[in-house]
């Protein structure tokens, strides 16, 4: 799969999602596969909700509705691959750092603070497009850290019954459900009544 299949279904180009294209060829041929996962044999564990995490389901296959995607929000670029038909696993976590020039730090700022200039906005191009170019080109040994942990065998998705909230009267997954003064509640229903 090309960089340019994960732009096409993140809708541009960036440098998280060139850092999520390498991490997840990293992992494709740390774990020995091929193809992208079909159903639930490759889970990946990601452990924050970046661009990246877009190119690790168009390279890996790994989505939330197929429940092979885990997300726990660490805020850390650290992405876990488990192969069920072998029990391998391995982490990849980002180590990636680009040198900025104090300039070049008070443009980031401005950028960040609001300011959409030409003179911020074409910095602003300009450096990601040579980050992107760096992230693509670097050998995975210069910007991730990668091992090979043992890892408890993630649970395959579940499928639970639907109650309906008697507040609503939307469906709500039973394990979702709450419980108050003897009505099934969804948790927004139940929030509010509090």
């Amino acid at each position: 799969m090309k960089f340019e299949d994960v732009i096409k279904f993140h809708g541009h180009s960036c440098p998280g999602l060139a850092m999520g294209y390498v991490v997840a060829k990293a992992a494709l041929e740390e774990l020995g596969i091929k193809d992208r996962s079909q159903d639930e044999e490759i889970v990946c564990i990601v452990e924050n909700d970046s661009c990246a995490v877009d190119a690790i389901q168009v390279m890996v296959g790994c989505t939330f509705g197929k429940g092979n995607l885990i997300f726990r929000d660490y805020g850390k670029q650290v992405y876990t691959f488990f192969n069920r038909k072998t029990g391998r696993a391995v982490r990849i976590s980002v180590d990636f750092e680009s040198k900025e020039t104090e300039e070049e730090k008070k443009l980031w700022q401005r950028f960040m603070e609001g300011d959409r200039s030409p003179e911020v906005l074409e910095f602003v191009k300009k450096r990601k497009a040579e980050k992107i170019n760096k992230i693509l080109n670097a050998k995975k040994e210069e910007i991730l850290k990668i091992t090979y942990p043992q890892i408890k065998t993630p649970k395959e998705a579940r499928v639970f019954k639907s109650l309906r909230c008697e507040i609503c009267g939307e469906k709500v997954a039973e394990v979702r459900a709450r419980i108050l003064d003897g009505k099934i509640l969804c948790i927004p229903c139940f929030e509010e009544s509090l």
